[in-house]
């Protein structure tokens, strides 16, 4: 049995080049074992649940790559089913390339990176975009965020892996910064609060 990941990654010249490279006998090992990621798991789950950004490369009907950014709160990315993910596209700049790559070729990417924890996620699939369905958009919709929805993606997989963390680097989000500053603010405050309190017991006890 072949993986998922042997499916639709390790096409024929992948292939070559891992067999030129030394690499091909270690992923064919992991093929025969037929290791199947295709329903989001767990641990996917959560990691979705916590990312604030991802990138969605498409292709057009002549084979032009192309990557679009999309972003917002944690969680924005919304789970439809055990193989469907979802987001709200928002009102952006009406360039609409990525509309069009689909309209043509549905086969898609979805690229995921978490630099505090430094891990990242690669999904492969497909993706098409709902139109005029208000029901959908408030159902995925991030309550309370300040974006224009105009449209729903939403991404069939097919299938995903988790690459190690090697040569990610290690950045912290700027919100998680002010909190911890402002929780360190609070604490030098306490502090002080508590030390001019015993001064003041102290200078009141040798009076």
């Amino acid at each position: 049995m072949s993986s998922l990941l042997g499916k639709f990654a390790f096409t024929p010249a992948v292939k070559a080049v891992q067999t030129r490279k030394g690499s091909r006998d270690g992923y064919a090992r992991m093929e025969e074992k037929g290791v199947e990621r295709r329903e989001i798991t767990e641990e996917l789950a959560g990691f979705i649940a916590t990312q604030r950004s991802l990138f969605l490369a498409t292709v057009s009907s002549d084979g032009a790559p192309y990557i679009q950014h999309r972003g917002g709160p944690p969680g924005f990315l919304k789970i439809v089913s055990p193989t469907t993910l979802g987001f709200v596209d928002f009102t952006g700049n009406r360039q609409y390339i990525s509309q069009g790559n689909l309209a043509e070729n549905p086969k898609a990417h979805l690229f995921l990176i978490d630099y505090v924890h430094r891990r990242r996620v690669k999904i492969w699939g497909e993706a098409r975009i709902v139109e005029d369905d208000p029901e959908l958009i408030e159902r995925l919709m991030p309550p309370g965020y300040d974006a224009r929805p105009e449209q729903v993606l939403l991404f069939d997989i097919l299938t995903w892996d988790i690459n190690c963390p090697k040569h990610i680097p290690q950045r912290i989000e700027a919100e998680d910064v002010a909190r911890a500053l402002d929780e360190r603010d609070a604490h030098i405050a306490e502090l002080e609060a508590e030390i001019a309190r015993l001064r003041a017991e102290a200078a009141g006890s040798s009076s």
